[in-house]
């Protein structure tokens, strides 16, 4: 996130759309004395600001001490989270159900109980719709409460009937927090890590998700048991680069929406990023037209209202089909064409500054790189490559290593020689260091090292056993992690045969749907 977003209030209101400003005046002059105003003035002067600066603000706050400032923030945030939540009930699930159940509570404070359990009794039929449990668990405490101290004339049958309630729901909220854990900690390992380096690392997943995978998860049925066991195992196969398991589950996962399509509108980040996740799978295996197909329909489902109205959904949706459409580039070799992306992707990147997670901008960046390195154009390559290098590398290992690979390949490759020894060096340091160094890193290593005091002829000589070497290689996971980052195959090709990586990646792709589709290759 960018350092002008650094005060949290000025963060909210760049963040606000033109009507949400617009009823946000409108609500503070209803509810607000008169002196309150004052806020509208601070909001005013912080909607105006480019950048925080606290010493520019007060100028235009007069009569307004530092002191005083602290107190008037406080008080602003808390009437735009007032005003947005009025605004937004109507569409989020999530808001309705408590705001009913708020009023719920209010009857009961009033002693209004049996009006209060006529409330709860819709806000529980419409929780259980839509699988909502936390809200259930709240409706029957509240519920419980009322039977407890009040003679309402239902407790002979309702007492029972609610301990049923209760006991179901507090099993099937034990299951979700068991797998939801499991899913959310293998996430964050491969964030940290990326791909499984080695067998050691793998046998550790493999341990931990056996420890943590409830003994009856598949006897599950819940919406939400069924689409954090498949994330759980989606996440686990793809860290491991079962890819065909990974594909498996995030095609599961994006079913279950379709089975259920009434939670696209209540988990519809869920989905995002199961089509995400499905999208992502068709590209590691290479499923050229699934790809097509999936990212077709994804790109129709992204200008709905519910994507477009939501900062954080429309965010998401533009990750997952810009990712894609750069993956589908890698795939068919159309590198130079790729290049045109890029400009829309640099400006939304800009202008999504404030919602963009560090981990997505690294992976722009390294994708990016990638694009310019296939197109030949390795000036561009290292500056974007810097900008993951010159980064504290605190998640995403996998990529600071590869980066740093691809910085030194970008060198090679413009012939900058004079700098090839301690870029080598110190990459490779770097690698041992992070424990990413495979057979494959542990070969371009050595061919570099060996290439720069060899004649072309030799040079030729040594990418024909370089390309032999890893081909041979090509079957073993942990040996070819790298490719899941870098095509180095085609790389060493484009050399041994004296064409553009480009070109060689477009025969491959061309030969694939030829073998794959011949009807329509025909």
């Amino acid at each position: 996130m960018s350092s002008r977003y650094s005060d949290i209030l000025f963060q909210l209101i760049h963040s606000l759309e033109k009507s949400e400003k617009r009823h946000f005046k409108l609500y503070i002059r209803r509810n607000s004395a008169k002196e309150d105003l004052k806020i509208v003035q601070l909001f005013d002067a912080l909607d105006k600001m480019q950048e925080y600066d606290e010493k520019a603000l007060l100028k235009k706050l007069p009569g307004t001490e530092k002191p005083q400032l602290s107190n008037l923030k406080t008080h602003l945030y808390r009437q735009l989270l007032a005003s947005l939540r009025l605004l937004k009930r109507s569409e989020n699930l999530d808001l309705d159900l408590n705001e009913q159940l708020d009023y719920a509570r209010i009857l009961y404070y009033k002693g209004l109980y049996l009006q209060s359990l006529k409330i709860l009794e819709k806000v529980k039929e419409t929780a259980t719709a839509y699988h909502q449990d936390t809200i259930l668990i709240q409706v029957i405490s509240l519920e419980k409460k009322i039977e407890t101290l009040h003679i309402t004339r239902r407790l002979q049958d309702k007492a029972d009937h609610l301990a049923m309630e209760a006991s179901e729901v507090h099993e099937r909220r034990k299951m979700i927090t068991q797998l939801s854990n499991l899913a959310l900690q293998l996430y964050s390992w491969y964030v940290k890590n990326g791909h499984a380096r080695n067998e050691k690392d793998e046998a550790g997943v493999k341990q931990f998700f056996k420890e943590h995978l409830p003994a009856d998860a598949f006897k599950a049925t819940g919406f939400y048991e069924r689409l954090y066991l498949h994330q759980s195992y989606g996440w686990y196969a793809f860290i491991r680069q079962d890819f065909i398991q990974y594909y498996r589950h995030a095609q599961k996962w994006v079913d279950l929406f379709r089975d259920h399509p009434e939670m696209i509108n209540v988990e519809t980040g869920h989905y995002i990023k199961g089509m995400h996740n499905l999208m992502n799978a068709h590209f590691d295996l290479r499923n050229h037209q699934q790809l097509d197909v999936v990212l077709e329909e994804f790109e129709k489902f992204a200008p709905s209202h519910i994507v477009q109205h939501n900062d954080n959904f429309r965010v998401q949706a533009f990750v997952s089909i810009q990712q894609a459409k750069i993956n589908r580039h890698f795939m068919r070799g159309t590198f130079s064409e790729g290049l045109s992306l890029i400009p829309h992707i640099e400006e939304k990147l800009e202008e999504f500054a404030l919602f963009l997670d560090k981990h997505r901008i690294l992976v722009f960046n390294y994708k990016i790189a990638s694009l310019y390195f296939g197109s030949g154009d390795y000036n561009s390559t290292i500056d974007y490559v810097q900008r993951i290098i010159n980064e504290p590398v605190d998640l995403r290992s996998d990529l600071h290593c590869y980066a740093r690979l691809l910085h030194l390949l970008a060198h090679y490759e413009l012939g900058n020689f004079g700098l090839m020894d301690s870029l080598t060096k110190s990459v490779y340091r770097f690698m041992a260091r992070m424990e990413n160094l495979t057979v494959i890193e542990e070969e371009i290593f050595r061919f570099l090292r060996n290439s720069l005091q060899m004649s072309r002829h030799r040079v030729r000589q040594e990418l024909d056993k370089f390309l032999d070497t890893i081909k041979h290689l090509e079957k073993n996971r942990f040996e070819t992690r790298s490719f899941a980052y870098l095509d180095i195959i085609s790389w060493v090709e484009s050399k041994v045969y004296n064409k553009p990586m480009s070109e060689v990646i477009y025969e491959k792709y061309l030969n694939r749907r030829k073998r794959n589709y011949p009807d329509i290759a025909a």
